[in-house]
């Protein structure tokens, strides 16, 4: 008969008596109820050395534990997590690894359980994962090589109006360049931004951006001008394919880290508020949160600034020699084929370079960017299909 939870005494009494009694052997009675022979012997040992207290369930943990972590550890891993409370144990693990190489810390699935129990892990809500994307789209390997920008959506000020976090991030080594609170997504509030982080950190070889606005537009080559300024500069501009955040991962990974941190601090706040939560972000971003892709390094043991160090003052424009240079009109025009073809007044007294290129195609530039293409036959420039040119860096 198997055993029921609900009379485990009473069967545990009756089990010891028809033994005691000689009524039936071990074997009978470990059929009987659904125990082994083990289990019998067991219950009788206790009974005859403690009667029927000694039929009561004991604990099965051991009564020490050479592998507990200590309760001064257990109580810095607690305080650290506190600290920084978007950190996952993996993140906290590491921090307190380089504050204290020396203690013994508990590995970080053993950490992960103790900020469990102590409720400061929260369960993340399941999110399908983005399909993989075919298409090769390079990154960078080196620090400077290609920076990422953009806007972290939009957070409500006290009062009224809204705060636009604008982010800049070097690809290679994941640092947080810049994270600059701002008013509007316009140029005149985007490039003192872009000019402090060249005047701290040197110029990149490109930046990559969404399509939105200050960084692309539908006018020839999607130049902006924001993205005009840093063609002038000498840097690539790279845009991601519309439609696919996926291309720019890496700094969309970081605005959700950004959300997760402060995000719900950053509601309803004044902008002095906001600026101030979002330096103190970038500092624990760059020096103290590890990044599993830097081998659980922070961003800052990674990066050094550019070796292209800014300049306000814009070289004047050069072109191969196989190119012609033509000047656009105010009208954003230039002469081509004995025909006025329209470029954009963005470019208006500025000089471009045209290229023979394939039949009645002629290639036009600005610098280095790629503007488009002239169709002779319809006397209009076409944009390119990938104006960038070339391969990502």
């Amino acid at each position: 008969m198997p055993w029921n939870e609900t009379c485990a005494m009473n069967l545990k009494m009756q089990m010891v008596a028809d033994l005691t009694r000689g009524r039936y052997t071990p074997t009978e009675l470990a059929r009987a109820y659904g125990v082994s022979r083990k289990t019998i012997y067991k219950w009788v040992r206790r009974y005859e050395a403690e009667g029927a207290v000694g039929l009561v369930s004991r604990p099965r943990a051991p009564h020490s534990n050479p592998r507990k972590v200590a309760d001064e550890v257990a109580a810095r891993i607690i305080e650290c997590k506190r600290a920084h409370p978007s950190f996952g144990p993996k993140k906290v693990m590491d921090c307190l690894r380089r504050e204290k190489p020396a203690t013994p810390w508990p590995v970080d699935s053993t950490a992960g359980a103790l900020l469990k129990a102590a409720g400061l892990v929260k369960k993340r809500r399941f999110k399908r994962p983005y399909p993989a994307d075919p298409q090769p789209f390079e990154l960078g390997d080196r620090p400077n090589a290609l920076w990422s920008a953009d806007y972290k959506g939009q957070y409500p000020m006290d009062g009224h109006g809204w705060c636009y976090p604008l982010t800049i991030t070097d690809n290679a080594s994941r640092f947080l360049v810049s994270c600059q609170a701002v008013t509007s997504t316009d140029f005149e509030q985007a490039r003192p931004v872009f000019e402090l982080a060249f005047l701290e950190c040197g110029l990149p070889q490109g930046i990559l951006t969404d399509n939105g606005s200050p960084f692309a537009s539908r006018a020839a080559g999607g130049l902006t001008r924001l993205s005009k300024w840093w063609v002038e500069l000498g840097i690539e501009v790279h845009r991601t394919r519309p439609g696919t955040p996926t291309q720019n991962a890496r700094h969309e990974r970081m605005h959700g880290s950004m959300n997760r941190a402060i995000g719900d601090r950053m509601r309803g706040a004044p902008l002095v508020r906001q600026q101030g939560l979002l330096s103190t972000f970038r500092i624990e971003y760059n020096e103290v949160r590890s990044h599993e892709a830097l081998d659980r390094t922070p961003p800052a043991s990674c990066y050094q600034p550019s070796s292209r160090p800014y300049t306000p003052v814009v070289k004047p424009a050069e072109y191969d020699h196989d190119q012609r240079v033509r000047s656009v009109r105010h009208s954003g025009e230039i002469r081509c084929g004995g025909h006025l073809i329209y470029v954009s007044e963005l470019l208006a007294r500025h000089r471009v370079g045209i290229r023979d290129v394939e039949g009645d195609r002629i290639e036009v530039c600005y610098r280095h960017h790629l503007l488009g293409y002239i169709n002779l036959k319809t006397q209009k420039l076409e944009s390119a299909e990938h104006w960038h040119g070339g391969s990502h860096v």
